[in-house]
């Protein structure tokens, strides 16, 4: 039921491609750098997602990588299918012979990863590149927010903080001309 890294990295690589093609192919080196993943183990995985028409390479100058459909048409399931990511929680609940048993318990148990199986193939096949993307952009949007709230306050608080200094100042020369008045009194 795991997902591995080989799962994970071709979703974020997908969608990397995705929010950066512009229309324009994408390579790999580029992706690589951005993500953080080797460039052999991308190169392994493109393979993949283009065997599994998820992606089409583009070969000259300019050349990389573009998206074989819309990002609204591939799913998280298709990615997931195209490098051979199996995350069916019941394949492994049947087990071998021997491990088989004609209990109540067992047959609940397959039926519960069974019908999770069904549930999360449901959730990845409904998911597309699309949505993500613009989950991506909302969440970009909302962290951009935050930081521009952020900087605002920080420049509110710069701008107290002089003012502070100004009226320390001004109280301190107020102070001074006070002892001066003191000591001219008791002279």
């Amino acid at each position: 039921m795991r997902l591995t890294s080989k799962g994970r990295y071709a979703v974020r690589a997908m969608l990397d491609l995705t929010t950066n093609s512009n229309g324009s192919p994408v390579r790999l080196q580029e992706i690589s750098e951005r993500q953080n993943i080797s460039l052999h183990y991308l190169e392994q995985l493109f393979r993949k997602l283009r065997n599994g028409q998820a992606v089409k390479s583009v070969r000259g100058p300019g050349g990389g990588y573009v998206l074989a459909r819309s990002m609204d048409e591939i799913t998280v399931k298709d990615i997931l299918d195209c490098v051979g990511e199996n995350i069916n929680p019941a394949k492994d609940i049947l087990g071998t012979e021997a491990e088989v048993s004609n209990t109540v318990e067992f047959h609940l148990s397959k039926n519960y990863f069974q019908n999770l199986g069904f549930i999360m193939s449901e959730y990845l096949s409904t998911t597309s590149l699309g949505d993500l993307v613009r989950k991506s952009q909302e969440v970009k949007a909302d962290v951009e927010k935050v930081e521009a709230e952020r900087r605002e306050q920080a420049a509110q608080v710069q701008n107290v903080a002089p003012a502070t200094t100004t009226t320390e100042s001004a109280f301190s020369e107020f102070a001074s001309g006070i002892r001066t008045n003191i000591g001219e009194i008791n002279q």
